[in-house]
């Protein structure tokens, strides 16, 4: 019998309303398709509710998750936001701050106050000792720049969340430590640029995602995204590779777990919840 994959998905917002009348469905869906380990981004509908995602972390031992504000709400930070979310990055199931960065393409928030709010999110982030998600479209130039300022002296990495920048920008995130994460876009016809930069990735610094709700992959694309479809991102980097799909399903969940220092802790569970 054909052994199952093992995949993790790097980054889906399963607190989210789009899951309200299936969530459980959903989650044991993810389970049926080999997705061992889940990172539930817990940035939630915005500073109104910090631990959006916490919840779904202490109910399953297999979904961990993370806090932080998305630069779309920077606008809406106060200094008790800040505070809130510097106790939370102190629960056991959050393994990362994010996600977080910079976005010039829709500017829901004023792009100086984006950035006041990457420095501060950084800053405790680098306190609390936690790996940081970066949001980051249309803003590279800037958000590498802080980057390479505020934050790759921490030695701590993170990763560039549904990459899609240049060869260029790919090579300045290695440097600092980042992982590269590729999300259901990467199955789209147009989409060869990230193909490419999949390709061209080192397969140790290699991450897959499936941003659901959003962005799902070939053959779901137009309907709602879930963890499950995340074997379809797999199937995708494995083609353009040209490596077996088991390898990559295997590579970037070791990556995960070196990035999250989860390796001891995934392997002493078993499989189920």
């Amino acid at each position: 019998m054909e052994q199952p994959l093992e995949l993790i998905d790097s980054h889906a917002h399963i607190d989210f309303p789009q899951f309200e009348e299936d969530r459980a469905a959903m989650l044991e869906r993810a389970r049926t398709a080999g997705v061992s380990t889940l990172l539930a981004v817990g940035t939630g509908p915005g500073p109104e509710k910090l631990d959006a995602a916490i919840p779904y972390a202490e109910a399953h031992d297999w979904i961990y998750t993370s806090v932080g504000i998305h630069p779309h709400e920077a606008k809406d930070v106060t200094a008790q936001h800040l505070d809130q979310l510097a106790a939370l990055a102190r629960h056991p199931k959050v393994v990362a701050w994010g996600e977080i960065g910079l976005d010039y393409h829709y500017d829901h928030s004023p792009r100086e106050i984006q950035r006041r709010v990457f420095s501060q999110q950084m800053e405790l982030a680098r306190a609390a000792r936690l790996p940081i998600i970066i949001h980051c479209r249309e803003a590279w130039s800037d958000c590498l720049d802080a980057l390479e300022a505020e934050w790759g002296a921490s030695g701590l990495g993170g990763i560039l969340h549904c990459f899609g920048g240049t060869p260029e920008e790919a090579r300045r995130g290695l440097d600092l430590g980042f992982f590269l994460s590729f999300a259901g876009n990467v199955t789209y016809p147009k989409a060869q640029n990230l193909r490419d930069a999949a390709k061209a990735a080192p397969l140790d610094r290699l991450l897959i995602e499936t941003d659901a709700p959003y962005l799902a992959p070939v053959p779901h694309r137009g309907r709602r995204n879930e963890p499950a479809y995340v074997v379809e991102v797999a199937r995708t980097v494995a083609s353009v590779r040209n490596l077996p799909v088991e390898v990559v399903a295997a590579a970037t969940a070791q990556n995960f777990r070196r990035l999250f220092r989860l390796e001891k802790i995934t392997a002493a569970r078993p499989a189920g919840d």
